[in-house]
């Protein structure tokens, strides 16, 4: 085995007793420790560290066991930095006996199985790859049994069952050296629910249910989630976690009245929490959340614009639309996420969203982008909005409220992060008559004529808005209730304090909240067409397997980001034992491109900790452009032990993956007559909106990334090769790429009121 690494090996991925004497000797050295390799790595713009990072390294040193290396490691690790990378690092820092501590065992494990809870029937596997000086045999175990056939690198089992569910561990052998994995725990769930694909994400597939108890009966409440890693669970009652009720299963044997109270679980996994609907205890009542209205269904539609064509470009859209959608789904809503859309397109979009509406329906809309407000309503801009833009050009927020009016639904909200000033040159006077309801809340991000602002950083955070919108969405409470808790949040916020406000606006009258649990209406028959309408905008294609005539077998898996940007991952699962070199990347363009050894290296900043290790990834935006199937190529390319002074020989396959996520409602075609058009357009007289002079003083610094760049070779080679056809409205290619190899990947640390005050002093505020 050489001395070198497999360059997507994460610093994360050393065992402890690697990273404790790596660290003890950085730790030890004046002229080659942990300063100097802070130097070093601060000159590589992919993973810099500040002079306020080692600081934050050196105060380490106060603390009993404190290791300013160890912190400095963690920092590099976080921004994505590998094993490799720091071999690298201590090369140039001279330092040898730190780069010894590097040198790889005669066997090691570069990946390790993942505890996992999924559905019965569905296929499950667990992975275990290592490395030794000769060949690697490997044994895998349930408990201290050993699994027949489970002597390959992956333990598939096909339509797992209840009696799969396990510990699993595997063993590996190269010579006389031998290693166990980690332990992995499978739940396998038996429900009548099934889903097409689970992407590793975590879903809700099993509500505590309704019974009617007495006293002294037992009460038996059940949840479950599937996902890896394996979901982990603490039952409340009112709020309060109950002590040791930390399994899928709650049960209280002899129930009494001190027993009564509103009981939920919170399940969570390493980024992602959610709650069961909550459900009221009380003697001879049904479990139902007494006293609360219920929803028939909840749906999400929300709007992140950020690049765009002819304003400043924002920045924070993406992150806040993403922590949203994972917040509201916690909830149960049905989201629709989506990036950067046209005027056609947005439009089109707030068609499907009203579909999904019906009565007593809670809706929820939130935009993220550039906007103004005229006569009390509120115009949202799309990326291709000319400048200057009027009315006709924009969303009226109004007008879709009356659409939604229609429907009959049970709540109306709508978040708005946008600036509200004047437009001054659009004289249009819109004259839309809503009906009288109680039902309606408008959380704007700022006050009338006031503008909105996301912070200037050098790395991909939450607007002012969502930052303290997050903490507070979860809560048991009145809407109303929460978004004034997140009011006083904001005004407690030294950076924008006399600057941006939150403003609410409400009809409602009853106690409406987010968590209210759903029971479907009269309308059920109709609300499951539009379910499928909503499922249908979130299918991901299936993982697929493809064999090479050489022997090579590569695994292609796909994630989603938005409901508009697909990740494709590909990974080599098996090859020849004469090959000796093999590298595969999807869609044939310049690999250095589109294929990226790290999410991060990709843009895939914010799904990257949910993804699997050691493979490319590729992530394509804009889906909503896919006018046919997505047909790419995989190539392969690879030379044999026998041929080693001839050129790599390549293989391709076609993959046709369908058009995939929100691409199969068509999003590009025309406006339809009956859609949101027809309220939203209003008589206009030529304007001029405020200019990029208006904004100059406050977007100075700004940085947004390039989502248009990468994707143009994409382009032609799915017009020409793959036959499919994009629009052309955005850009030449209509699907963009991510930000290029060294946009700035998302600090650790994404509270801003954490850092030092003469840091957030130090912050430029940026108008949205």
């Amino acid at each position: 085995m050489s001395d070198t690494w497999d360059r997507s090996t994460k610093i994360s991925s050393l065992k402890e007793t690697v990273l404790r004497k790596l660290c003890e000797v950085l730790d030890k050295s004046s002229i080659r420790g942990w300063r100097k390799l802070g130097e070093i790595v601060n000159n590589d713009r992919r993973f810099e560290v500040s002079s306020d990072h080692m600081e934050m390294c050196s105060l380490r040193v106060l603390e009993v066991g404190g290791s300013p290396s160890l912190m400095l490691l963690r920092l590099m690790g976080d921004r994505g930095c590998t094993v490799a990378h720091l071999s690298d690092y201590l090369q140039t820092l001279g330092n040898m006996e730190a780069l010894q501590c590097l040198k790889p065992q005669d066997l090691q494990i570069l990946l390790q199985p993942h505890s996992v809870a999924l559905l019965c029937g569905h296929n499950l596997r667990l992975s275990c790859l290592a490395v030794g000086k000769s060949t690697v045999q490997y044994q895998w175990f349930k408990s201290r049994e050993e699994v027949p056939g489970g002597n390959s690198p992956d333990l598939l089992i096909s339509s797992a069952q209840l009696k799969d569910a396990g510990f699993y561990i595997c063993r590996v052998n190269s010579e006389d050296a031998c290693e166990f994995s980690q332990w992995a725990q499978v739940d396998v769930l038996n429900v009548g629910q099934t889903y097409h694909s689970l992407d590793g994400r975590l879903k809700l597939a099993i509500q505590p249910q309704s019974q009617r108890l007495h006293a002294g009966e037992s009460l038996q409440l059940e949840c479950g989630a599937v996902g890896r890693p394996i979901p982990r669970y603490q039952w409340h009652r009112n709020s309060v976690p109950l002590p040791n009720a930390t399994k899928r299963k709650l049960s209280i044997p002899d129930v009494a009245p001190d027993h009564a109270g509103r009981y939920r679980c919170e399940i969570s996994s390493s980024s992602e929490r959610m709650w069961t609907n909550e459900v009221d205890k009380s003697e001879k009542l049904p479990f139902i959340s007494m006293g609360l209205k219920n929803a028939t269904d909840k749906v999400a539609l929300l709007i992140g614009n950020l690049s765009y064509q002819n304003h400043p470009q924002l920045k924070a859209p993406m992150v806040d639309v993403y922590e949203l959608t994972n917040l509201l789904r916690q909830l149960n809503f049905k989201v629709v996420s989506l990036l950067d859309l046209t005027e056609s397109e947005m439009r089109n979009a707030v068609d499907e969203f009203l579909l999904l509406l019906h009565k007593g329906v809670y809706g929820l809309l939130y935009y993220a982008g550039h906007g103004y407000e005229n006569y009390g309503n509120s115009f949202m801009v799309p990326v291709d909005a000319p400048n200057p833009y009027h009315s006709a050009n924009c969303l009226c927020v109004q007008s879709i409220l009356k659409l939604m009016q229609e429907k009959e639904t049970g709540l109306n909200v709508f978040l708005l992060d946008m600036c509200r000033k004047r437009n001054f040159h659009d004289d249009s006077t819109p004259n839309i008559v809503l009906r009288v309801t109680a039902n309606i809340v408008f959380g704007y991000a700022t006050c009338q004529d006031a503008e909105a602002f996301e912070l200037s950083s050098t790395s991909f955070i939450n607007g002012v808005f969502v930052k303290f919108l997050k903490k507070r969405l979860l809560d048991d409470e009145k809407i109303t209730v929460v978004l004034d808790r997140v009011a006083e949040d904001m005004g407690q916020f030294d950076a924008t304090k006399g600057k941006q406000a939150l403003e609410i606006r409400s009809s409602l009258s009853e106690r409406r909240a987010l968590t209210d649990p759903i029971v479907p209406g009269d309308s059920h028959s109709l609300a499951h067409v539009h379910s499928r309408q909503w499922a249908k905008a979130h299918e991901l294609p299936e993982s697929m397997c493809l064999s090479f005539d050489c022997g090579v077998q590569i695994k292609l898996g796909f994630a989603a980001e938005f409901s508009n940007v697909l990740v494709i991952y590909t990974h080599i699962i098996k090859k020849p034992v004469d090959m000796t070199f093999c590298q595969a990347h999807d869609l044939d363009v310049d690999p250095k491109e589109m294929n990226r050894e790290t999410p991060e290296e990709t843009g895939i900043y914010l799904l990257s900790s949910s993804l699997p290790q050691h493979c490319l990834y590729t992530r394509l935006s804009s889906l909503q452009k896919l006018r046919e199937e997505l047909v790419f190529t995989v190539c392969l390319q690879g030379t044999f032990a026998a041929m080693a002074e001839d050129p790599p020989i390549h293989w391709t396959r076609s993959v046709n993956i369908g058009k995939p996520l929100i691409a199969r409602l068509d999003l590009h075609r025309p406006v339809r007559r009956n859609s949101c058009l027809q309220t939203c357009l209003m008589p206009h007289s030529p304007c001029h909106s405020p200019g990029p002079e208006h904004h100059a003083h406050l977007y100075h610094g700004l940085q947004a990334p390039d989502y248009s760049r990468l994707f143009l070779d994409v382009a032609e080679h799915a017009a020409g090769a793959c036959g499919g056809t994009f629009s052309d409205s955005v850009n030449p290619c209509g699907l963009s790429s991510s930000p290029g190899r060294f946009s700035i990947p998302i600090e650790a640390s994404d509270d801003i009121d954490e850092v030092q005050t003469v840091f957030i002093n130090s912050l430029q505020l940026q108008p949205q």
